[in-house]
Protein backbone atom coordinates (compact mmCIF):
# COMPACT_ATOMS: atom_id res chain seq x y z
CA UNK A 1 0.00 0.00 0.00
CA UNK A 2 1.35 3.45 -0.88
CA UNK A 3 1.67 6.14 1.77
CA UNK A 4 -1.09 8.77 1.88
CA UNK A 5 -0.47 12.23 0.53
CA UNK A 6 0.36 15.05 2.93
CA UNK A 7 -2.84 16.84 3.99
CA UNK A 8 -3.32 19.97 1.94
CA UNK A 9 -1.33 18.92 -1.11
CA UNK A 10 -3.21 19.04 -4.39
CA UNK A 11 -3.52 16.22 -6.91
CA UNK A 12 -4.50 15.99 -10.54
CA UNK A 13 -7.72 14.17 -11.45
CA UNK A 14 -5.72 11.28 -12.88
CA UNK A 15 -3.67 11.02 -9.68
CA UNK A 16 -6.85 10.91 -7.63
CA UNK A 17 -8.31 8.16 -9.81
CA UNK A 18 -5.08 6.18 -9.61
CA UNK A 19 -5.00 6.51 -5.86
CA UNK A 20 -8.63 5.37 -5.58
CA UNK A 21 -7.91 2.34 -7.76
CA UNK A 22 -4.89 1.47 -5.62
CA UNK A 23 -6.93 1.75 -2.42
CA UNK A 24 -9.82 -0.30 -3.83
CA UNK A 25 -7.49 -3.06 -4.98
CA UNK A 26 -7.19 -4.20 -1.38
CA UNK A 27 -10.96 -4.51 -0.88
CA UNK A 28 -13.17 -7.52 -1.27
CA UNK A 29 -14.77 -7.68 -4.74
CA UNK A 30 -18.29 -6.28 -4.82
CA UNK A 31 -19.07 -8.14 -8.04
CA UNK A 32 -18.25 -11.62 -9.41
CA UNK A 33 -20.56 -13.34 -6.89
CA UNK A 34 -17.61 -14.52 -4.78
CA UNK A 35 -18.19 -12.30 -1.74
CA UNK A 36 -20.91 -14.02 0.28
CA UNK A 37 -21.31 -11.30 2.92
CA UNK A 38 -21.64 -7.51 2.99
CA UNK A 39 -22.53 -7.08 -0.69
CA UNK A 40 -25.44 -8.20 -2.88
CA UNK A 41 -24.71 -8.58 -6.57
CA UNK A 42 -27.38 -8.76 -9.24
CA UNK A 43 -24.79 -9.84 -11.78
CA UNK A 44 -26.23 -7.28 -14.21
CA UNK A 45 -23.76 -4.63 -15.39
CA UNK A 46 -26.59 -2.42 -16.62
CA UNK A 47 -28.08 -2.25 -13.12
CA UNK A 48 -24.77 -1.10 -11.68
CA UNK A 49 -24.21 1.45 -14.44
CA UNK A 50 -27.64 3.04 -14.12
CA UNK A 51 -27.31 3.14 -10.33
CA UNK A 52 -23.89 4.81 -10.49
CA UNK A 53 -25.15 7.43 -12.92
CA UNK A 54 -28.12 8.22 -10.69
CA UNK A 55 -25.98 8.47 -7.56
CA UNK A 56 -23.61 10.86 -9.32
CA UNK A 57 -26.43 12.97 -10.76
CA UNK A 58 -28.10 13.49 -7.36
CA UNK A 59 -25.08 13.39 -5.05
CA UNK A 60 -25.33 17.13 -4.38
CA UNK A 61 -29.09 17.18 -3.82
CA UNK A 62 -30.14 17.53 -0.19
CA UNK A 63 -32.99 15.56 1.36
CA UNK A 64 -33.17 18.01 4.28
CA UNK A 65 -35.98 20.03 2.70
CA UNK A 66 -38.43 18.14 0.45
CA UNK A 67 -39.89 21.42 -0.83
CA UNK A 68 -36.48 22.48 -2.15
CA UNK A 69 -35.83 19.16 -3.90
CA UNK A 70 -39.26 17.81 -4.86
CA UNK A 71 -37.62 15.19 -7.07
CA UNK A 72 -36.30 13.46 -3.94
CA UNK A 73 -39.73 13.53 -2.32
CA UNK A 74 -41.29 11.97 -5.43
CA UNK A 75 -38.66 9.24 -5.61
CA UNK A 76 -39.02 8.48 -1.89
CA UNK A 77 -42.79 8.18 -2.19
CA UNK A 78 -42.36 5.90 -5.20
CA UNK A 79 -39.95 3.62 -3.30
CA UNK A 80 -42.22 3.49 -0.27
CA UNK A 81 -45.24 2.69 -2.46
CA UNK A 82 -43.35 -0.18 -4.07
CA UNK A 83 -42.43 -1.56 -0.65
CA UNK A 84 -45.94 -1.24 0.70
CA UNK A 85 -47.39 -3.10 -2.31
CA UNK A 86 -44.83 -5.87 -2.00
CA UNK A 87 -45.38 -6.26 1.74
CA UNK A 88 -49.20 -6.47 1.60
CA UNK A 89 -49.72 -3.17 3.43
CA UNK A 90 -53.25 -1.86 3.94
CA UNK A 91 -54.56 1.42 2.56
CA UNK A 92 -53.20 4.29 4.62
CA UNK A 93 -49.82 2.69 5.30
CA UNK A 94 -46.80 4.97 5.06
CA UNK A 95 -43.02 4.74 5.12
CA UNK A 96 -39.66 6.44 5.00
CA UNK A 97 -36.38 5.83 3.19
CA UNK A 98 -33.48 5.55 5.65
CA UNK A 99 -29.73 5.14 5.30
CA UNK A 100 -29.78 1.41 6.03
CA UNK A 101 -31.18 -1.38 8.13
CA UNK A 102 -29.65 -0.17 11.36
CA UNK A 103 -31.25 3.27 11.04
CA UNK A 104 -34.58 1.63 10.20
CA UNK A 105 -34.37 -0.54 13.32
CA UNK A 106 -33.24 2.38 15.48
CA UNK A 107 -36.18 4.45 14.32
CA UNK A 108 -38.62 1.60 14.92
CA UNK A 109 -37.47 1.47 18.56
CA UNK A 110 -37.42 5.26 18.99
CA UNK A 111 -40.90 5.55 17.51
CA UNK A 112 -42.29 2.81 19.76
CA UNK A 113 -40.71 4.39 22.83
CA UNK A 114 -42.01 7.87 22.03
CA UNK A 115 -45.48 6.52 21.29
CA UNK A 116 -45.73 5.62 24.99
CA UNK A 117 -44.60 8.66 27.01
CA UNK A 118 -46.60 7.29 29.93
CA UNK A 119 -44.26 4.31 30.33
CA UNK A 120 -41.37 4.79 32.76
CA UNK A 121 -38.44 2.48 32.03
CA UNK A 122 -39.68 1.19 28.63
CA UNK A 123 -38.78 -2.32 27.51
CA UNK A 124 -38.74 -4.29 24.27
CA UNK A 125 -39.01 -8.04 23.90
CA UNK A 126 -36.59 -9.72 21.50
CA UNK A 127 -35.55 -13.24 20.64
CA UNK A 128 -31.88 -13.91 21.35
CA UNK A 129 -31.36 -14.09 17.57
CA UNK A 130 -32.57 -10.52 16.93
CA UNK A 131 -30.08 -8.30 15.13
CA UNK A 132 -27.63 -6.29 17.29
CA UNK A 133 -29.13 -3.11 15.81
CA UNK A 134 -31.83 -3.46 18.46
CA UNK A 135 -29.23 -3.64 21.20
CA UNK A 136 -27.71 -0.49 19.74
CA UNK A 137 -31.14 1.15 19.81
CA UNK A 138 -31.59 0.08 23.42
CA UNK A 139 -28.25 1.67 24.28
CA UNK A 140 -29.03 4.91 22.46
CA UNK A 141 -32.64 5.35 23.52
CA UNK A 142 -32.72 3.94 27.03
CA UNK A 143 -35.03 1.03 26.23
CA UNK A 144 -34.38 -2.09 28.29
CA UNK A 145 -34.01 -5.35 26.39
CA UNK A 146 -35.83 -8.47 27.48
CA UNK A 147 -34.07 -11.25 25.55
CA UNK A 148 -35.91 -14.54 25.10
CA UNK A 149 -34.13 -17.79 24.12
CA UNK A 150 -35.13 -19.37 20.81
CA UNK A 151 -36.38 -22.90 20.32
CA UNK A 152 -34.37 -25.83 18.96
CA UNK A 153 -35.31 -24.76 15.42
CA UNK A 154 -33.58 -21.40 16.07
CA UNK A 155 -36.88 -19.54 15.74
CA UNK A 156 -38.36 -17.24 18.36
CA UNK A 157 -40.54 -19.03 20.90
CA UNK A 158 -43.91 -17.24 20.70
CA UNK A 159 -45.13 -18.49 24.07
CA UNK A 160 -41.96 -17.29 25.78
CA UNK A 161 -42.18 -13.99 23.92
CA UNK A 162 -45.79 -13.54 25.05
CA UNK A 163 -44.86 -14.34 28.66
CA UNK A 164 -42.11 -11.69 28.55
CA UNK A 165 -44.52 -8.87 27.65
CA UNK A 166 -45.48 -6.69 30.61
CA UNK A 167 -46.89 -3.23 31.31
CA UNK A 168 -43.56 -1.59 30.46
CA UNK A 169 -43.21 -3.27 27.05
CA UNK A 170 -43.42 -0.79 24.17
CA UNK A 171 -42.22 -3.07 21.36
CA UNK A 172 -41.97 -6.72 20.38
CA UNK A 173 -39.57 -7.68 17.57
CA UNK A 174 -39.63 -10.62 15.17
CA UNK A 175 -37.19 -11.45 12.35
CA UNK A 176 -37.88 -12.44 8.74
CA UNK A 177 -35.40 -14.01 8.64
CA UNK A 178 -32.93 -13.83 11.50
CA UNK A 179 -29.45 -13.24 10.11
CA UNK A 180 -27.55 -15.78 12.18
CA UNK A 181 -29.63 -18.80 11.07
CA UNK A 182 -31.64 -17.63 8.06
CA UNK A 183 -35.04 -18.69 9.42
CA UNK A 184 -38.29 -16.74 9.75
CA UNK A 185 -39.77 -16.33 13.23
CA UNK A 186 -43.44 -17.32 13.82
CA UNK A 187 -44.68 -13.80 13.19
CA UNK A 188 -48.47 -14.44 13.41
CA UNK A 189 -48.26 -15.81 16.96
CA UNK A 190 -45.79 -13.13 18.08
CA UNK A 191 -47.82 -10.29 16.56
CA UNK A 192 -51.03 -11.64 18.08
CA UNK A 193 -49.43 -11.74 21.53
CA UNK A 194 -48.25 -8.16 21.15
CA UNK A 195 -51.62 -6.95 19.87
CA UNK A 196 -53.40 -8.63 22.78
CA UNK A 197 -51.40 -6.41 25.13
CA UNK A 198 -51.72 -3.28 22.99
CA UNK A 199 -48.03 -3.35 22.10
CA UNK A 200 -46.41 -2.57 18.77
CA UNK A 201 -44.83 -5.42 16.78
CA UNK A 202 -41.92 -4.72 14.46
CA UNK A 203 -40.74 -7.24 11.86
CA UNK A 204 -37.06 -6.91 11.02
CA UNK A 205 -37.06 -8.00 7.39
CA UNK A 206 -34.01 -5.91 6.50
CA UNK A 207 -32.17 -8.73 4.82
CA UNK A 208 -35.05 -10.92 3.73
CA UNK A 209 -38.07 -8.74 3.08
CA UNK A 210 -37.51 -7.85 -0.55
CA UNK A 211 -36.55 -11.36 -1.61
CA UNK A 212 -39.28 -13.05 0.47
CA UNK A 213 -41.91 -10.78 -1.03
CA UNK A 214 -40.98 -11.88 -4.55
CA UNK A 215 -40.45 -15.49 -3.49
CA UNK A 216 -44.12 -15.67 -2.54
CA UNK A 217 -45.08 -14.33 -5.97
CA UNK A 218 -43.01 -17.11 -7.53
CA UNK A 219 -44.99 -19.71 -5.62
CA UNK A 220 -42.36 -20.64 -3.04
CA UNK A 221 -43.69 -21.50 0.38
CA UNK A 222 -43.06 -18.53 2.64
CA UNK A 223 -44.23 -18.34 6.25
CA UNK A 224 -46.48 -15.31 6.93
CA UNK A 225 -44.44 -12.32 8.06
CA UNK A 226 -45.61 -9.12 6.29
CA UNK A 227 -48.40 -6.59 6.91
CA UNK A 228 -50.78 -9.37 5.86
CA UNK A 229 -50.32 -10.55 9.46
CA UNK A 230 -52.65 -8.72 11.84
CA UNK A 231 -50.75 -7.06 14.66
CA UNK A 232 -47.64 -6.22 12.63
CA UNK A 233 -47.30 -2.45 13.01
CA UNK A 234 -43.99 -1.80 11.25
CA UNK A 235 -41.51 -3.55 8.97
CA UNK A 236 -37.93 -2.71 7.99
CA UNK A 237 -36.66 -3.89 4.60
CA UNK A 238 -33.39 -2.93 2.95
CA UNK A 239 -33.17 -1.90 -0.68
CA UNK A 240 -29.38 -2.13 -0.74
CA UNK A 241 -29.57 -5.85 -0.11
CA UNK A 242 -31.94 -7.82 -2.33
CA UNK A 243 -33.30 -4.66 -3.91
CA UNK A 244 -29.81 -4.53 -5.46
CA UNK A 245 -29.69 -0.77 -4.91
CA UNK A 246 -26.55 1.18 -4.00
CA UNK A 247 -25.54 1.44 -0.34
CA UNK A 248 -27.27 2.77 1.77
CA UNK A 249 -31.02 2.69 1.35
CA UNK A 250 -33.61 0.96 3.49
CA UNK A 251 -37.34 1.32 4.09
CA UNK A 252 -39.09 1.67 7.43
CA UNK A 253 -42.78 1.04 6.78
CA UNK A 254 -45.65 1.70 9.21
CA UNK A 255 -49.19 0.34 9.11
CA UNK A 256 -50.70 3.84 9.58
CA UNK A 257 -49.49 7.42 9.60
CA UNK A 258 -50.39 7.53 13.30
CA UNK A 259 -47.87 4.79 13.94
CA UNK A 260 -45.17 6.82 12.17
CA UNK A 261 -45.91 10.21 13.72
CA UNK A 262 -43.59 9.85 16.76
CA UNK A 263 -40.73 9.18 14.32
CA UNK A 264 -40.99 12.68 12.81
CA UNK A 265 -38.99 15.46 14.47
CA UNK A 266 -39.32 19.21 14.31
CA UNK A 267 -37.65 22.00 16.27
CA UNK A 268 -38.31 25.74 16.10
CA UNK A 269 -36.44 26.49 19.33
CA UNK A 270 -33.70 28.60 17.85
CA UNK A 271 -33.50 31.69 15.61
CA UNK A 272 -32.68 29.76 12.43
CA UNK A 273 -34.86 27.70 10.12
CA UNK A 274 -37.40 25.33 11.65
CA UNK A 275 -35.82 21.88 11.54
CA UNK A 276 -38.02 19.11 10.18
CA UNK A 277 -36.71 15.55 9.83
CA UNK A 278 -38.24 12.18 9.03
CA UNK A 279 -35.10 10.21 9.95
CA UNK A 280 -32.10 10.54 12.24
CA UNK A 281 -30.28 12.50 9.55
CA UNK A 282 -30.90 16.10 8.62
CA UNK A 283 -28.75 16.78 5.58
CA UNK A 284 -28.60 13.66 3.44
CA UNK A 285 -27.40 13.18 -0.11
CA UNK A 286 -30.01 12.41 -2.72
CA UNK A 287 -27.56 10.06 -4.43
CA UNK A 288 -28.42 6.75 -2.75
CA UNK A 289 -32.16 7.51 -2.97
CA UNK A 290 -31.91 8.24 -6.69
CA UNK A 291 -29.79 5.14 -7.19
CA UNK A 292 -32.36 2.93 -5.49
CA UNK A 293 -35.24 4.53 -7.41
CA UNK A 294 -33.43 4.01 -10.71
CA UNK A 295 -32.73 0.34 -10.02
CA UNK A 296 -36.39 -0.28 -9.14
CA UNK A 297 -37.52 1.50 -12.31
CA UNK A 298 -35.07 -0.50 -14.40
CA UNK A 299 -35.88 -3.94 -13.00
CA UNK A 300 -39.60 -3.78 -12.23
CA UNK A 301 -41.48 -6.75 -10.86
CA UNK A 302 -40.41 -9.05 -13.67
CA UNK A 303 -36.75 -8.26 -13.10
CA UNK A 304 -36.96 -8.85 -9.38
CA UNK A 305 -38.84 -12.09 -9.87
CA UNK A 306 -36.06 -13.32 -12.16
CA UNK A 307 -33.28 -12.27 -9.75
CA UNK A 308 -35.14 -13.84 -6.84
CA UNK A 309 -35.57 -17.10 -8.73
CA UNK A 310 -31.85 -17.14 -9.51
CA UNK A 311 -30.91 -16.48 -5.89
CA UNK A 312 -33.13 -19.26 -4.58
CA UNK A 313 -31.87 -21.67 -7.22
CA UNK A 314 -28.31 -20.94 -6.10
CA UNK A 315 -29.32 -21.46 -2.47
CA UNK A 316 -31.09 -24.74 -3.19
CA UNK A 317 -28.19 -26.10 -5.21
CA UNK A 318 -25.59 -25.31 -2.53
CA UNK A 319 -27.81 -26.80 0.18
CA UNK A 320 -28.14 -30.01 -1.84
CA UNK A 321 -24.37 -30.15 -2.41
CA UNK A 322 -23.58 -29.63 1.28
CA UNK A 323 -25.93 -32.44 2.27
CA UNK A 324 -23.62 -34.79 0.42
CA UNK A 325 -20.38 -33.32 1.74
CA UNK A 326 -18.75 -35.04 4.72
CA UNK A 327 -17.85 -32.69 7.56
CA UNK A 328 -20.36 -29.94 6.81
CA UNK A 329 -24.03 -29.79 7.72
CA UNK A 330 -26.88 -27.34 7.28
CA UNK A 331 -27.63 -25.86 10.71
CA UNK A 332 -31.15 -24.76 9.76
CA UNK A 333 -32.92 -25.31 6.43
CA UNK A 334 -32.97 -21.77 5.02
CA UNK A 335 -36.29 -19.95 4.73
CA UNK A 336 -34.66 -17.31 2.55
CA UNK A 337 -31.25 -16.99 0.91
CA UNK A 338 -28.93 -17.23 3.93
CA UNK A 339 -27.19 -20.52 4.60
CA UNK A 340 -25.52 -21.43 7.89
CA UNK A 341 -23.14 -24.39 7.99
CA UNK A 342 -21.93 -26.39 10.94
CA UNK A 343 -18.85 -28.60 11.06
CA UNK A 344 -18.09 -31.93 12.69
CA UNK A 345 -15.74 -32.15 15.68
CA UNK A 346 -12.68 -32.79 13.53
CA UNK A 347 -13.25 -29.84 11.23
CA UNK A 348 -12.50 -26.28 12.30
CA UNK A 349 -15.00 -23.76 10.86
CA UNK A 350 -12.55 -20.87 11.13
CA UNK A 351 -9.95 -22.77 9.12
CA UNK A 352 -12.56 -23.59 6.46
CA UNK A 353 -13.26 -19.84 6.17
CA UNK A 354 -9.54 -19.15 5.77
CA UNK A 355 -9.24 -21.83 3.11
CA UNK A 356 -12.21 -20.42 1.24
CA UNK A 357 -10.57 -16.98 1.31
CA UNK A 358 -7.37 -18.48 -0.06
CA UNK A 359 -9.46 -19.74 -3.01
CA UNK A 360 -11.01 -16.34 -3.65
CA UNK A 361 -14.29 -16.82 -1.76
CA UNK A 362 -15.28 -14.70 1.23
CA UNK A 363 -17.58 -16.45 3.70
CA UNK A 364 -18.33 -15.24 7.20
CA UNK A 365 -17.36 -17.02 10.43
CA UNK A 366 -19.83 -16.82 13.33
CA UNK A 367 -18.52 -17.36 16.86
CA UNK A 368 -20.12 -19.76 19.31
CA UNK A 369 -22.92 -18.40 21.49
CA UNK A 370 -24.90 -19.73 24.46
CA UNK A 371 -23.83 -23.33 23.91
CA UNK A 372 -24.24 -23.22 20.13
CA UNK A 373 -20.98 -23.98 18.27
CA UNK A 374 -19.25 -21.68 15.80
CA UNK A 375 -20.67 -21.73 12.27
CA UNK A 376 -20.03 -20.55 8.71
CA UNK A 377 -22.43 -18.01 7.17
CA UNK A 378 -23.12 -17.54 3.44
CA UNK A 379 -25.39 -14.89 1.93
CA UNK A 380 -26.29 -15.71 -1.67
CA UNK A 381 -27.31 -13.27 -4.38
CA UNK A 382 -28.38 -13.56 -7.98
CA UNK A 383 -24.80 -13.42 -9.22
CA UNK A 384 -23.96 -16.54 -7.19
CA UNK A 385 -25.94 -18.79 -9.53
CA UNK A 386 -23.42 -18.63 -12.35
CA UNK A 387 -20.65 -19.73 -9.98
CA UNK A 388 -22.34 -22.45 -7.92
CA UNK A 389 -20.15 -25.23 -9.27
CA UNK A 390 -17.00 -23.22 -8.48
CA UNK A 391 -18.34 -22.44 -5.01
CA UNK A 392 -19.08 -26.07 -4.25
CA UNK A 393 -15.65 -27.12 -5.56
CA UNK A 394 -14.04 -24.51 -3.31
CA UNK A 395 -16.00 -25.84 -0.33
CA UNK A 396 -14.88 -29.39 -1.07
CA UNK A 397 -11.24 -28.33 -1.40
CA UNK A 398 -11.41 -26.11 1.68
CA UNK A 399 -12.87 -28.88 3.83
CA UNK A 400 -10.12 -31.26 2.68
CA UNK A 401 -7.42 -28.69 3.40
CA UNK A 402 -8.91 -27.85 6.80
CA UNK A 403 -8.91 -31.54 7.74
CA UNK A 404 -5.20 -31.74 6.95
CA UNK A 405 -4.55 -28.57 8.89
CA UNK A 406 -6.53 -29.83 11.88
CA UNK A 407 -8.59 -27.89 14.43
CA UNK A 408 -7.03 -24.73 15.81
CA UNK A 409 -5.95 -25.28 19.40
CA UNK A 410 -5.51 -22.51 21.93
CA UNK A 411 -3.11 -23.16 24.79
CA UNK A 412 -5.23 -24.32 27.76
CA UNK A 413 -3.59 -21.83 30.11
CA UNK A 414 -4.27 -18.98 27.68
CA UNK A 415 -7.83 -20.24 27.27
CA UNK A 416 -8.35 -20.22 31.03
CA UNK A 417 -7.06 -16.66 31.30
CA UNK A 418 -9.27 -15.43 28.47
CA UNK A 419 -12.37 -17.09 29.89
CA UNK A 420 -11.76 -15.53 33.32
CA UNK A 421 -11.10 -11.97 32.16
CA UNK A 422 -13.50 -9.18 33.10
CA UNK A 423 -13.28 -6.29 30.62
CA UNK A 424 -14.28 -3.84 33.36
CA UNK A 425 -10.99 -4.56 35.12
CA UNK A 426 -8.77 -3.96 32.08
CA UNK A 427 -6.95 -0.81 30.99
CA UNK A 428 -5.54 0.31 27.64
CA UNK A 429 -2.23 -1.50 28.18
CA UNK A 430 -4.09 -4.71 28.98
CA UNK A 431 -6.11 -4.44 25.78
CA UNK A 432 -2.98 -3.74 23.78
CA UNK A 433 -1.47 -6.95 25.14
CA UNK A 434 -4.60 -8.95 24.40
CA UNK A 435 -4.84 -7.59 20.86
CA UNK A 436 -1.20 -8.49 20.28
CA UNK A 437 -1.77 -12.00 21.66
CA UNK A 438 -4.78 -12.40 19.38
CA UNK A 439 -2.81 -11.28 16.33
CA UNK A 440 -4.82 -8.07 15.94
CA UNK A 441 -2.05 -5.59 16.66
CA UNK A 442 0.31 -6.04 13.71
CA UNK A 443 1.60 -2.88 12.03
CA UNK A 444 2.00 -2.32 8.29
CA UNK A 445 5.66 -1.38 7.75
CA UNK A 446 4.85 0.89 4.79
CA UNK A 447 2.04 2.93 6.34
CA UNK A 448 2.37 2.42 10.08
CA UNK A 449 -1.30 1.44 10.16
CA UNK A 450 -2.70 -1.55 12.01
CA UNK A 451 -2.62 -4.63 9.80
CA UNK A 452 -4.66 -7.83 9.97
CA UNK A 453 -3.02 -11.25 9.73
CA UNK A 454 -3.55 -13.08 6.45
CA UNK A 455 -5.24 -16.00 8.22
CA UNK A 456 -7.86 -15.38 10.87
CA UNK A 457 -8.51 -18.88 12.26
CA UNK A 458 -6.27 -18.48 15.29
CA UNK A 459 -7.67 -15.01 15.98
CA UNK A 460 -11.24 -16.29 15.80
CA UNK A 461 -10.39 -19.31 17.93
CA UNK A 462 -9.15 -17.02 20.71
CA UNK A 463 -12.15 -14.70 20.40
CA UNK A 464 -14.41 -17.75 20.52
CA UNK A 465 -13.19 -18.47 24.04
CA UNK A 466 -14.03 -15.02 25.34
CA UNK A 467 -17.36 -14.03 26.83
CA UNK A 468 -19.63 -11.82 24.71
CA UNK A 469 -18.73 -8.87 26.94
CA UNK A 470 -15.01 -9.49 26.41
CA UNK A 471 -15.50 -9.89 22.64
CA UNK A 472 -17.26 -6.54 22.55
CA UNK A 473 -14.52 -4.86 24.58
CA UNK A 474 -11.78 -6.33 22.41
CA UNK A 475 -13.51 -5.30 19.20
CA UNK A 476 -14.00 -1.74 20.48
CA UNK A 477 -10.32 -1.59 21.46
CA UNK A 478 -9.39 -2.96 18.03
CA UNK A 479 -11.58 -0.45 16.19
CA UNK A 480 -10.14 2.37 18.27
CA UNK A 481 -6.62 1.40 17.27
CA UNK A 482 -7.59 0.67 13.67
CA UNK A 483 -9.17 4.12 13.32
CA UNK A 484 -6.12 6.20 14.12
CA UNK A 485 -4.60 8.14 11.21
CA UNK A 486 -0.90 8.13 10.49
CA UNK A 487 0.69 11.59 10.47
Amino acid sequence: MTAPRTPGSASTPDEVRERLATLQAGDLPVHTGRTLAYVYDSGLEEVDRVAREAVAAFAGSNGLDPTAFPSLLQMENDLVAAGLRLLDAPTGAVGTVTSGGTESCLLAVQTARDSRPDVVGPRMVLASTAHPAFHKAAHYFGVEIVSVPVGPDHRADPEAMAAAIDDRTVLVVASAPSYAHGVVDPVPAIAAAAAARGVRCHVDACIGGWVLGYAARLGREVAPWSFAVEGVTSVSVDLHKYGYAPKGTSLLLHRTSAHRRPQLFSSARWPGYTMLNSTMQSTKSGGPLAGAWSVLQLLGDAGYEQLTAQTFEATDRVVAAVEGLSGLSVVAPPDATLLVLGTDDDLDPFTVCDEMAARGWHVQPQLSYEGEPATIHLSFSAATLGHVDELVAALVASVAAARVFGPVRVDPEVAAVIAALDPADLGDDDFDGLLAAAGLAGVDEDTGALALPERMAEVNAMLDLATPAMREALMIAFLDRLSRPSW
